[in-house]
């Protein structure tokens, strides 16, 4: 915990990106018949839809730069995130010394999902431009990008019957779009000293 969280204390450095990742799913629903509104303005909608799968919503932001971007995917493999991770992140970037990539700690979030994606030589370059930082076990609220993803689902798919993948892209990407012009940002808040202080009972008591 206080390694992700020395991680948000350092101070804005372009060469030294600080980017926080996370993933979500999101089902293609299509209604069966077409909602209408009545004259008092309430809205009327049928139960019943129809399924067309799952797709993987891929988050990445960079809060102190008030930038977000956000990938749509049918699948979330090792080569899938590999792979969003060099062209939306790492290609976003190419004058850093290291971009600073913190992540949950989910089995596919390793170099070695770079060496399953590109061939070795690549796959090790991609490699060294990272430094990887892992949000603990049931510690995922530490990732600003899950906030994001929570602005996500509240400031555009909330209530919403979205039914195809190419739908879904349009939205997302439009509502990345907005934040980022608007520059909206999370203003994260908890240090390590609050951590010490309100989360005493996680660290280990010495007798």
């Amino acid at each position: 915990m206080e390694d992700v969280l020395a991680v948000y204390e350092r101070p804005y450095n372009p060469l030294y990106p600080v980017v926080c990742m996370d993933e979500a799913s999101r089902q293609l629903l299509e209604e069966t018949r077409p909602s209408y509104r009545l004259p008092d303005g309430s809205k009327r909608q049928d139960y019943e839809y129809i399924r067309h799968g799952e797709q993987k919503i891929l988050l990445a932001t960079e809060p102190l730069a008030n930038w977000r971007t956000v990938w749509v995917n049918p699948t979330r493999t090792a080569v899938d995130w590999a792979h969003f991770v060099a062209k939306e992140i790492i290609a976003r970037y190419p004058q850093a010394e290291k971009i600073v990539l913190v992540c949950d700690n989910l089995n596919i979030h390793t170099p070695a999902s770079f060496y399953a994606a590109y061939d070795p030589a690549k796959a090790r370059s991609l490699v060294e431009r990272l430094e990887i930082h892992y949000t603990p076990k049931h510690g995922s609220w530490l990732d600003i990008a899950e906030i994001e993803l929570s602005a996500l689902q509240n400031q555009c798919l909330k209530g919403r019957l979205i039914g195809t993948a190419e739908e879904l892209v349009t939205e997302t990407s439009a509502w990345a779009k907005q934040r980022n012009e608007k520059q909206a940002t999370v203003r994260w808040q908890f240090t390590t000293s609050d951590a010490r202080t309100k989360l005493a009972r996680l660290y280990p008591i010495l007798v």
